[in-house]
């Protein structure tokens, strides 16, 4: 019996090591490198860095532009799941649950579901491009040609500081939403029919039935659906970079930790304190996670 138990061991062991030999040098070894690099002033073409300790981190701290992209992550760590997730859940509920009978879907729920989920197929850079053209100045601008055709002046989404940002926190809700309109209505359709019935058999309406039925059978996918896009926010890199003036502009208006880390690595060779700039945002994200479970969490709801 001793002898089946190793046995067993080893092939279980056998299985696992070479996955976890990927892990460790796939993932782990590039993090303590990562950490290692940040308290050294390493720019790239030296074989030995010298270590200067925390100094990239005292820099860092007083560094007016990063405390700027790191603003804009927090701006968009509070708005960007709020406002998705808030879409997100009310076009979900009206797929699945919004028709006349209460109980079923909208006509037509499956059609607007591929259109919601159609911004998901675009790659991140397309999507960017893309905005680059709606949000154009000129008369040639989706947004701005209707507005200048009737006698509007034209705004500035993307050239004006005050706005600039909230441009880029749209193209993100718009991109986002869909995949948690299809995840929500996953979630919803997992909902026995029955509840909802006897939910407006009691008299319960609309609003009674998203609050007190809907949204706490669905809190374990909405708490996942918080994480991801919590996620998301803190490591923006792409829109930021292919549809913002100077990657992060104007003005530094929109940059963000991502992009100060790629534009010090890779524009100003200063890979020791990008470096620096990417241990913060990994405690950052990690902090996150961490804290938005535990502060979500709640006794889960059998049906």
């Amino acid at each position: 019996m001793i002898f089946n138990r190793y046995r067993r061991g080893l092939f279980i062991i056998s299985f696992l090591a070479a996955p976890v030999m990927l892990y460790l040098v796939y993932v782990i070894s590039p993090y303590l490198q990562a950490f290692y690099i940040a308290m050294t002033d390493w720019r790239g073409v030296t074989a030995t860095p010298t270590f200067i300790g925390l100094d990239n981190f005292v820099r860092l701290f007083g560094d007016e532009t990063f405390w700027k992209a790191v603003t804009h992550n927090v701006l968009l760590l509070v708005l960007l799941p709020l406002i998705t997730i808030v879409i997100a859940l009310f076009f979900a509920f009206l797929l699945n649950v919004g028709g006349a009978q209460g109980v079923t879907g909208i006509r037509g729920s499956k059609i607007y579901r591929v259109v919601f989920f159609f911004p998901q197929v675009l790659a991140v850079a397309v999507v960017a491009v893309l905005f680059q053209q709606v949000f154009r100045p000129d008369g040639s601008g989706m947004l701005n040609g209707p507005l200048m055709a009737l006698g509007v002046s034209p705004i500035g989404f993307l050239s004006d500081p005050q706005v600039a940002f909230w441009s880029v926190l749209g193209v993100m809700v718009w991109q986002a939403v869909g995949f948690y309109v299809v995840l929500f209505s996953a979630g919803l359709a997992s909902i026995p029919r029955d509840m909802f019935e006897a939910a407006q058999i009691d008299g319960a309406g609309r609003m009674s039935l998203f609050f007190r039925v809907t949204l706490p059978l669905l809190w374990d996918t909405v708490q996942v659906a918080w994480v991801y896009l919590g996620i998301l926010a803190l490591d923006v890199f792409a829109i930021v970079w292919v549809m913002t003036d100077q990657h992060g502009g104007p003005d530094w208006s929109t940059t963000v930790m991502a992009a100060e880390i790629y534009r010090n690595a890779f524009q100003y060779s200063r890979f020791g304190y990008a470096s620096a700039l990417g241990v913060v945002m990994f405690v950052f994200t990690v902090g996150f996670a961490i804290l938005s479970l535990r502060l979500s969490r709640r006794e889960r709801i059998e049906y």
